[in-house]
């Protein structure tokens, strides 16, 4: 039985807790947890993970990554990256950049996350396009 947050679980969840985390895990580490009074955000959450092209099999490390100057609406969470000597960034694993978008709802929040990644790459990137839309077909 696995009771951990996993990835990319954890990056679409944790954005939403508008509670000083660090009080969360205080209140987790001496037992007073009933006594914590926890906010979420009723916002939406969704997370694209772009990989390395070929992964979860063999994959090129080392290539260049181009970011957005602003990730508006989204947050980037680094996971495979590195940097090169010349403090140039790039992919270095198989999951290399985790990106999260907010918004008022499901589909808001798969544009901001699309938006962001649409502005990521480098060499043999993927990602999965259809994240989410399952959902929507079934609430639209």
């Amino acid at each position: 039985y696995n009771v951990r947050m996993g990835d990319p679980e954890t990056e679409a969840v944790l954005p939403r807790i508008e509670s000083d985390f660090l009080d969360l895990l205080w209140a987790i580490g001496t037992e007073n947890l009933k006594d914590y009074s926890l906010e979420i955000s009723p916002d939406y959450a969704t997370t694209v993970v772009m990989v390395s092209g070929g992964y979860p099999g063999s994959y090129q490390k080392g290539h260049p990554i181009s970011l957005p100057d602003d990730a508006q609406n989204a947050i980037i969470f680094h996971a495979g990256t590195g940097r090169k000597e010349t403090g140039e960034l790039t992919n270095q694993g198989g999951r290399v950049i985790a990106v999260t978008g907010r918004g008022k709802d499901l589909d808001e929040s798969l544009q901001n996350t699309f938006q962001t990644v649409n502005k990521i790459s480098w060499k043999d990137q993927y990602f999965r396009k259809d994240i989410g839309q399952d959902i929507l077909k079934l609430i639209n």
